[in-house]
């Protein structure tokens, strides 16, 4: 339906994101992008003790440095150095801006810490069974920022089950309660969407659909970070506002209005 209050582009990024639940889009701040990659890749050399490891081979074949076992102990350390860098929020935030605002809304609150991924081929331990981040007490008005580093196609993307799917089953959870994991995975791997995202694009998606990923079956390995939005003044979940969220766009009327106090008037007695 037409809505004269937004222009024609807004309208057809919401009616994309209402129907399929994730909108994939262009990043423009490519810079910014390069800016992530450059500091997790001379991080990483540092921690490998290898300055020779050119960027493009680090990112595409960090299993040729990092074996599996320890593959945990260095992403834990690469994420630790990015939360160090004090404009990652800010940069992760501006590469999405545009959708994130048209989306979500421009008064906003951001988790506070981002989330790096990296999924090497063939490697079952960094596996993300299907699932639903509502299901864990995450907000339903949260949507994730989901950021790869590189190119990531069929098996070295992620999964997830298109709006119109996920509700037909909540409309039966019944039917799929009782199911593990991988059973409900089976269950609803002909309507799911892998979701082919070039490195250069972000991706936003209601985690409230069911996500996930299995074993990256391509020859290179995944990196991706990701990180979640939702309203300033939109009912939380469990994960609160100062606990595992922080406000960084709040408008000048609502901070007046959080300091409002109404005037109290003495009456005298007569």
């Amino acid at each position: 339906m037409k809505n004269e209050f937004l222009t024609s582009t807004e309208q057809e990024v919401a009616e994309s994101f209402l129907k399929n639940g994730y909108y994939l889009f262009p990043v423009a701040d490519k810079a910014s992008l390069q800016w992530i990659r450059n500091c997790l890749h001379e991080k990483g050399k540092a921690l490998l003790g290898r300055d020779d490891i050119a960027e493009a081979d680090f990112f595409d074949n960090i299993q040729l440095y990092v074996p599996v076992d320890k593959l945990n102990d260095f992403r834990v350390k690469l994420i630790g150095h990015l939360a160090q860098q004090v404009d990652l929020r800010a940069k992760m935030y501006h590469l999405g801006k545009t959708y994130i605002d048209w989306i979500v809304g421009n008064e906003l609150v951001m988790q506070r810490a981002c989330n790096l991924s990296i999924q090497l081929p063939k490697d079952d331990s960094s596996l993300l069974p299907v699932h639903s981040d509502v299901w864990s007490g995450n907000s339903p008005y949260e949507v994730v920022l989901w950021l790869p580093l590189v190119s990531c196609t069929r098996t070295k993307s992620m999964f997830v089950l298109p709006r119109a799917e996920s509700d037909n089953v909540y409309r039966d959870f019944a039917a799929y309660s009782k199911l593990s994991a991988e059973d409900f995975f089976h269950a609803i791997k002909p309507k799911l969407i892998w979701v082919d995202v070039p490195f250069g694009h972000g991706l936003i998606f209601s985690h409230a659909l069911p996500h996930g990923n299995r074993v990256n079956e391509e020859a290179n390995t995944r990196w991706t970070i990701n990180v979640r939005f939702k309203g300033l003044l939109s009912p939380y979940g469990t994960k609160e506002l100062g606990e595992s969220f922080l406000p960084i766009s709040v408008r000048p009327i609502t901070r007046m209005g959080y300091a409002y106090k109404k005037p109290e008037v003495a009456y005298e007695r007569t």
